[in-house]
């Protein structure tokens, strides 16, 4: 591992045209799906009823797309967003295929644009298209997501407690 990637990138770290491999994949629960579905309060059957979905043309619960949304982030985080100051957005959101309890996500993003914050000299403001795609191949969703990154220097500090005894 990478100083970088064992303390995440700062601004100065990215370049257009960039391409990020996110390191991990992850496994779909039924779990997942129906707790993250309750969570969020969305009653579509289509998540969390088996007889309903059974009667669909899926004929088994989808994936909540926005799990789908919120893991594929998540996944991209160590390699874009672990010093970030804030998100700007996510846009241009695509979800060309569905995700089903059991399959296994992966995720890449591509810097598509930097640019210095005009209201905060110590962020930049970088843009990336991230697509999530399961094990097969099968890309399940793209967007665009705008985040505030700090640049080297300006972050706050990490405090990592010592252990007891040392000095």
């Amino acid at each position: 591992m990478t100083r970088a990637q064992a303390q995440g990138r700062y601004y100065e770290d990215f370049r257009v045209g960039d391409v990020y491999e996110h390191p991990y994949g992850r496994t779909v629960t039924d779990a997942d799906n129906v707790w993250f579905t309750n969570l969020t309060l969305n009653t579509n059957p289509a998540h969390f009823d088996y007889a309903f979905a059974a009667q669909t043309e899926f004929g088994r619960p989808l994936v909540n797309s926005a799990f789908t949304l919120a893991l594929v982030t998540g996944m991209s985080v160590v390699d874009i967003s672990e010093n970030a100051f804030a998100n700007l957005g996510w846009d241009k959101v695509r979800l060309p295929a569905p995700v089903f309890v059991g399959d296994t996500l992966y995720a890449e993003s591509e810097v598509l644009e930097m640019r210095e914050s005009r209201s905060r000299p110590g962020v930049g403001i970088v843009r990336f298209r991230t697509q999530g795609y399961k094990q097969d191949g099968t890309v399940v969703i793209e967007y665009e997501r705008t985040i505030m990154v700090y640049k080297r220097g300006h972050s706050p500090r990490r405090l990592r407690p010592r252990p007891k005894g040392a000095e």
